[in-house]
């Protein structure tokens, strides 16, 4: 199972049998005042500067949310995927709750994009989806409806399903739906992480797709998060994970990612893990 995405000059595969995929995080608004203020101002150097700063810590797919309240988001959000389209060829993952924001987002960018996201909600559905076919895009699918993000595995299982079979219908090859089974705080839910990983596992095993995960969530509110991300990121590529969502400028998350490639055969004579140290210390 194959998902490719591109840009105008760029194509990234994501499969199981290919080497992990980074998709860098860094342009959302969330807890980020510096940016907020950029990207209400209008600001869009910054963005250009955290999307070169990811692509050279190993991003392969860049995510862009502005979502920002009181902005007029499909217009920033255009704004936003010209300026880094200025700097960088890598494709990108347009991001956005609001609809018209991914229709904007969408005609802006130039080559076959990654939307973030879908969900099980019939309104969700039936609003992105067409928009998801016509512009010939892949679609992240989140495992929560109506009734929010369940717990149990195989109720994530059941909307992951749903998602799958609603893109079908509308015309979306399986290979271009990615599912995200959603990692929420193990310190607000102590089962969080397993309920996670078995996730994981049965999508894996019973739907083929490829999956993605905003990792960091996993370790919120608790110490040494670097640390706890790490880890389940590493558990999680063996329960089915391929293209997480993280922040590839940190050290221990890219090397983890390194690693992990290297140890299950990705990574041809350890080039890609000796580079990244060299370059590493070299700074």
């Amino acid at each position: 199972m194959e998902t490719t995405v591109t840009s105008s000059t760029k194509t990234v595969v994501i499969g199981p049998l290919q080497p992990i995929v980074i998709i860098g995080e860094r342009i959302n608004p969330t807890g980020r005042k510096k940016l907020t203020s950029a990207i209400e101002e209008g600001n869009m150097r910054i963005v250009q500067e955290e999307a070169l700063k990811q692509v050279q810590h190993g991003a392969h797919i860049l995510d862009v949310n502005v979502g920002v309240s009181g902005i007029d988001e499909p217009k920033m959000l255009a704004e936003a995927i010209h300026a880094i389209m200025e700097v960088t060829d890598v494709p990108l993952c347009v991001d956005s709750a609001d609809v018209k924001a991914l229709e904007a987002g969408l005609y802006a960018y130039k080559g076959k994009a990654l939307v973030n996201s879908v969900n099980g909600e019939e309104r969700k559905l039936k609003e992105v989806l067409p928009l998801v076919k016509a512009h010939n895009a892949a679609v992240v699918g989140l495992t929560m409806d109506d009734r929010g993000i369940p717990n149990d595995a195989d109720e994530r299982l059941t909307i992951a399903r749903k998602i799958v079979e609603a893109a079908q219908r509308e015309g979306i090859p399986l290979q271009d739906v990615i599912i995200d089974p959603l990692a929420i705080a193990v310190s607000a839910y102590d089962k969080a992480g397993v309920d996670t990983l078995d996730s994981l596992r049965k999508i894996r095993d019973e739907l083929g797709v490829n999956q993605t995960l905003g990792a960091s969530n996993i370790s919120f509110g608790l110490p040494v998060r670097t640390a706890i991300n790490a880890t389940f990121l590493a558990m999680a590529v063996m329960c089915g994970l391929t293209c997480p969502i993280i922040d590839p400028t940190v050290w221990e998350i890219r090397r983890t990612i390194l690693l992990v490639d290297l140890l299950l055969g990705k990574d041809e004579f350890c080039m890609k893990y000796i580079t990244a140290y060299r370059e590493r210390s070299d700074q």
